[in-house]
């Protein structure tokens, strides 16, 4: 294949996204990312701590500590975020 010739390369500027574009599907992937880490972290910190007897379901306090532990966790991340984001500006 010839990569110089000139349909080549006029193709490839116009397959470019807008800089807008691009920074809207960066946007996208970074919060992919972060609910991932998110569950995983739940499920790491949360279902370690709180699922003492793994079975074909959880009991009622085991249900309870996982819901508290998630709840924790979104809290702790709000004030972290606000931290961060505050100390930028």
């Amino acid at each position: 294949m010839d990569f110089s010739s000139p349909s080549s390369g006029s193709s490839s500027s116009a397959s470019q996204p807008s800089p807008e574009v691009f920074m809207d599907q960066l946007k996208s992937q970074l919060a992919q990312a972060y609910a991932e880490e998110f569950l995983e972290t739940v499920r790491g910190k949360c279902f370690t701590k709180c699922i003492t007897k793994p079975g074909t379901s959880m009991s009622g306090s085991e249900s309870s500590c996982v819901s508290r532990c998630v709840d924790r966790y979104i809290e702790a991340t709000g004030i972290v975020s606000r931290a961060l984001f505050s100390q930028q500006r």
